[in-house]
């Protein structure tokens, strides 16, 4: 074993060992959408006396902080994003409708002299001014009451608390208690009041919360006139059940908001949602794994025993990288740590190809000597080729959020972990195994002393594919506009994400006609309502954005169609957010294009660049066109894939248009239709290899992940069909028809 050997072991050998453990001590933390719990983000606006700045959020923020905090929630998540917004996760809450009342309520706390009662023609529903600094509200029975300005506020409150009055028989109340300069304006107030006469409005006291007034108790007769009420405290009275009075407790407790906050986007995913995701990628995972494990082995032989052993090291290196760098495993996340899993396989089919190059075209070959420079020539395609990847996932971490961003930092670290194993840790296992002198006298056991069956039949038709290729381009022509009608005749069923909306996901007893349920959310006020199937025995509804009463509502008429239906995800997003989502997907495709060009235009020549960016193009429109036609959501989980099968197709032009560079620099003069066939006949066993390995992932993804996991699934896999055929019959046949052109200019400009 020599030297780099040595330290290539070395190496591998640490990693494994570090990855070990910190995936034995060292969890990953999981997101909502999948140990369940509601997510919230709060966008606070500004009043006519105060901006909604990033200072008056922050203060936002630790009042809400407060408040949760005695919400009793374990483990929850405060954040501000950007200067206005604030991301509030909850895990194992599954009231969001409480939970949102809680943390937006503004939860200003004012006590009022009663000034006597109001005009009953006026309008009591809201503050209506008589004199300035007076304004009329309605008491707990409707009696419009006219109030002087505000005496206390929240801020002199010391603390409250949730009190059942078992001897007085008065229920549920709220004792607040003053401090400081509130204890001699509490005494104040009611000694003013004591001044009058008992049953005059003047003797009562209006608490007010948010301008509404939730108690108006009247002085007691033992209070003195000009005295008032010296211990400091107070009981606020009403039909409080236990919750609200707790609730109310924790409002006046955590104090009031700076300034006003709305709830723009609100998800709740239940537990078992989750706990089966995790279930079904894992066995995507395991079955997946298991299938390309054993077409490697068949295809490879020993070295396909190695290269499984690979997959199983990168699944532990990843996984320990996850958990050590704190990230998140959404799940999108979980469906791209699955996939990576598939693009590993990658990696280590284009050094056995160029392996097996190498053995048969050398006069005394050896299997050492052979996957040696396979590693060698193959290194600048894998580098290209997981680049392109990585700027796909860095486009998602940056301009994408929530699951979605959580996946491009999961496809990241599976890149970057997949490269490792198959670069240093495959490479060490087979430079060992091919230098045991059994393997040395049997090289075929290695696989790399054959050609293999896609090679061979390949070079016996010798195929001249390039010579066709307006014919090729006919074609993919002809599948541009089938896609383009599916979205100029369906149109694109954007999700609630790029929309604005609610999305309700039940699970039934039983399977219930979507139809019914949509006439019967029609009949019920909700025409717009779309009800679609999910799973056996499953229904999502998306509609406008509703209210809770209205989803009450919603929850109500589907639960008399289906005996039961238990709510297992309700997404809520606000209009101005669907918005902004949706310009930012379009600006995350075209920076993925533009990125993507410009990194091939410069490792390549732009001919190829802008090929590679055309055919990019032409499998988006496809893969959007093939969702329009089958009625499917483009949503943030849609764009994910999306971004994805822009990493793979472009991974297939790397491959072929390296080969072309490299086999143009041999033959400087040869014509470049001649050289890109020679390279199509010799990559295609490795894109062939490589979708077959990803192929069997992604269908166990779509067959096993269940409802949350198949459209992405099945998006992935239209995309690399579309990808291996572009990349082959649309990228090469472009790049050759611009390289013509752009012969001829100089020769007409002479």
């Amino acid at each position: 074993m020599n030297r780099s050997v040595r330290v290539r072991a070395l190496l591998a050998l640490a990693v494994i060992a570090l990855s070990l453990y910190i995936a034995v001590t060292v969890p990953v933390r999981f997101g909502l959408d999948l140990r369940g719990g509601t997510h919230l983000v709060l966008q606070t606006r500004s009043t006519p006396t105060t901006d909604a700045d990033s200072e008056a959020t922050d203060r936002t923020l630790e009042v809400l902080r407060g408040r949760i905090d005695g919400l009793g929630v374990a483990e929850p998540t405060l954040v501000r994003s950007g200067e206005n917004r604030i991301i509030v996760e909850l895990p194992g809450v599954q009231d969001p409708k409480r939970a949102a009342d809680v943390l937006g309520r503004t939860a200003q706390l004012t006590f009022h002299p009663v000034l006597g009662t109001a005009d009953s023609s006026g309008d009591a529903s809201r503050p209506l001014p008589k004199r300035p600094r007076e304004r009329v509200l309605p008491d707990e029975s409707g009696t419009p009451l006219r109030l002087g300005a505000a005496a206390l506020t929240g801020e002199d409150v010391k603390e409250a608390g949730a009190r059942f009055d078992q001897q007085g028989g008065a229920g549920w109340h709220v004792t607040v208690g003053f401090e400081g300069d509130g204890r001699t304006g509490w005494a104040r107030l009611t000694g003013e009041a004591a001044c009058h006469p008992a049953g005059d409005p003047a003797r009562r006291v209006a608490i007010v919360l948010d301008d509404k007034v939730i108690s108006s108790p009247q002085v007691d007769p033992s209070v003195a006139c000009r005295t008032g009420i010296r211990d400091g405290a107070t009981q606020i009275t009403g039909s409080f059940g236990p919750d609200e009075a707790r609730e109310l407790s924790l409002l006046v407790n955590g104090g009031a908001l700076p300034v006003p906050v709305e709830t723009v986007e609100q998800r709740t995913v239940g537990p078992t949602l989750g706990a089966q995701a995790i279930t079904a990628s894992a066995w995507a995972a395991a079955i997946g794994t298991a299938l390309t494990s054993l077409f490697i082995i068949g295809v490879y032989r020993l070295t396909g025993v190695l290269a499984a052993v690979g997959l199983v090291c990168y699944g532990l290196v990843s996984y320990a990288a996850l958990a050590a760098l704190g990230a998140t495993l959404t799940l999108p996340g979980l469906a791209g740590f699955v996939l990576a899993i598939g693009m590993a396989v990658d990696a280590n089919v284009l050094v056995f190809e160029r392996a097996r190059e190498e053995y048969t075209a050398r006069r005394r070959p050896s299997a050492r000597s052979a996957l040696t420079a396979g590693f060698r020539n193959a290194f600048s395609a894998i580098a290209d080729s997981n680049i392109t990847t990585l700027i796909a996932a860095a486009l998602l971490f940056f301009l994408a959020s929530g699951p979605v961003r959580g996946f491009g930092v999961t496809l990241g670290i599976g890149v970057l972990a997949s490269m490792f194993s198959a670069l240093v840790i495959t490479r060490v296992l087979a430079e060992v195994a091919v230098s045991r002198p059994r393997i040395r006298r049997r090289p075929r056991l290695t696989g790399i002393a054959t050609t293999g069956a896609v090679r061979d039949r390949l070079t016996r038709r010798n195929p001249r594919l390039m010579g066709r290729s307006r014919r090729w381009l006919g074609v993919s022509a002809a599948a541009l506009v089938l896609a383009g009608s599916g979205i100029a005749v369906r149109g694109i069923d954007l999700g609630v994400e790029f929309t604005g909306g609610r999305l309700i996901e039940y699970a039934t007893t039983s399977p219930v006609d979507p139809d019914r349920v949509r006439t019967a959310l029609a009949d019920a006020g909700f025409p717009r309502a779309v009800v679609q199937s999910s799973g056996e025995a499953g229904l999502t509804v998306r509609t406008d954005p509703l209210t809770n009463a209205e989803e009450t509502e919603v929850t109500g008429t589907v639960s008399e169609l289906a005996g039961r239906a238990d709510k297992v995800r309700d997404e809520l997003i606000g209009p101005s957010l669907g918005e902004e989502l949706r310009r930012g997907a379009l600006v995350a495709l075209a920076v993925a294009l533009g990125a993507q060009f410009v990194y091939l235009a410069a490792r390549f020549r732009w001919v190829f660049g802008t090929a590679a960016v055309v055919a990019l193009a032409h499998d988006v429109v496809i893969l959007v066109g093939v969702f329009a036609w089958l009625g499917r959501p483009v949503d943030g989980v849609f764009l994910a894939a999306l971004l994805t099968v822009i990493g793979y197709s472009v991974n297939d032009s790397v491959v072929l248009f390296d080969r072309v560079r490299e086999l143009a620099r041999k033959s400087p003069g040869a014509p470049l239709p001649d050289i890109t066939d020679q390279a199509i006949v010799q990559t295609l066993p490795r894109t062939v290899n490589t979708g077959i390995g990803a192929a069997f992932i992604l269908t166990a993804l779509a067959v096993l992940g269940g409802s949350s996991l198949t459209d992405f699934a099945l998006a992935l896999l239209i995309g690399l069909v579309v990808g291996t055929y572009s990349s082959v019959l649309t990228a090469a046949p472009v790049a050759i028809r611009l390289h013509h052109r752009a012969r001829r200019e100089p020769s007409r400009r002479t």
